[in-house]
């Protein structure tokens, strides 16, 4: 028996926005808590989510782990927005009853981040923008894009999507994934080559991988030394997926141009962190998929989920076989 109201919390609703993305009103017998700040502290967390039924989560904002999810017996539904979340023990919510649905999602957000990324290094758009705001004017040479090359590590949805751009500004486009094979390759727009071939002959290297055991760490010391010191790296995936620490380094050496970063190890990025301060790293707070269509999206689904369950008819179920247990290909 569900006790009434039941207990909505809505987490990491970082703009404010979620109460007004969705019906929520729709929801008979709910009451709904969206919070606006994260907390990393799992007992802080805990104390928060007590009093709650349901919780939803955006995409991986907030982690849940088994230990978490044994302290939180009043728990019985959880959607996160997306079709998998690799911060959320399915497996273990799943074991203690507790009812995991996802969302569907939109393709187009993280693809256009990703060429704002690499048009503002190419044309040096902060040190312009910065030379403008202080009364100046030129300050350098941009890179262009149209006979350049652009690496691609793993090219499936998002990855097709960037590899069509780049053709389209006149770029030999080259892609590597561990399953990608010459014919999808070049039915995308790109040529297959080996991940260090690449590495070396890219101007601009993107990352468009799911986060898996044989992604985590994939872009390390040795695979940023073979890049070009004219080379920009472009991470708007995963932040494991590239090792944070030696990019730093390689940033801070001048080992390669530059970066656009949308995903960190820890997020938020912690104030004091070194991104926040290199000149020649272009950091964004994990905004990809952060639009008023995918939000809309989200959050409209979010609502549907939950009237489902209070039903007795829970639909876009997860399970444990929705964790990405590959590299997207």
């Amino acid at each position: 028996m569900l006790p009434t109201p039941v207990q909505v919390a809505v987490l990491d609703d970082y703009q404010g926005v979620a109460l007004r993305c969705g019906d929520w009103s729709s929801i008979a017998g709910a009451a709904v808590t969206a919070f606006a700040d994260h907390l990393e502290d799992e007992d802080a967390l805990v104390a928060r989510l007590a009093p709650f039924q349901v919780v939803c989560l955006m995409r991986e904002r907030t982690p849940l782990s088994d230990h978490s999810l044994a302290r939180l017996p009043q728990l019985k539904l959880i959607v996160t927005t997306g079709m998998w979340n690799a911060s959320l023990d399915i497996e273990a919510a799943v074991r203690r009853g507790i009812v995991v649905c996802g969302t569907s999602s939109i393709q187009s957000g993280t693809p256009e981040l990703t060429w704002l990324l690499i048009l503002a290094l190419a044309r040096g758009l902060p040190q312009e923008q910065a030379s403008i705001s202080g009364g100046g004017w030129q300050t350098g040479l941009g890179v262009d894009l149209e006979g350049s090359t652009l690496g691609i590590l793993g090219l499936g949805k998002i990855g097709a999507r960037i590899a069509t751009v780049g053709n389209s500004f006149g770029m030999r486009v080259l892609a590597w994934s561990e399953n990608l094979t010459a014919a999808r390759a070049s039915a995308a727009g790109a040529a297959l080559v080996a991940k260090d071939a690449l590495l070396r002959e890219a101007d601009f290297v993107t990352v468009h991988m799911k986060l898996s055991e044989r992604t985590r760490g994939l872009i390390g010391a040795r695979e940023l030394s073979l890049m070009k010191p004219s080379a920009y790296l472009i991470n708007t995936s995963r932040g494991p997926i590239v090792a944070e620490t030696a990019l730093v380094e390689a940033l801070q050496g001048g080992r390669i141009a530059g970066a656009g970063l949308d995903v960190f190890d820890r997020e938020p990025l912690p104030a004091a962190h070194p991104l926040r301060r290199l000149s020649n790293a272009i950091v964004t707070p994990h905004i990809g998929y952060v639009t008023a269509r995918s939000y809309a999206l989200f959050y409209s689904q979010v609502v549907e989920n939950i009237r489902a369950w209070i039903a007795g008819a829970p639909i876009r179920l997860l399970s444990s076989n929705a964790l990405p247990g590959a590299v997207q290909t």
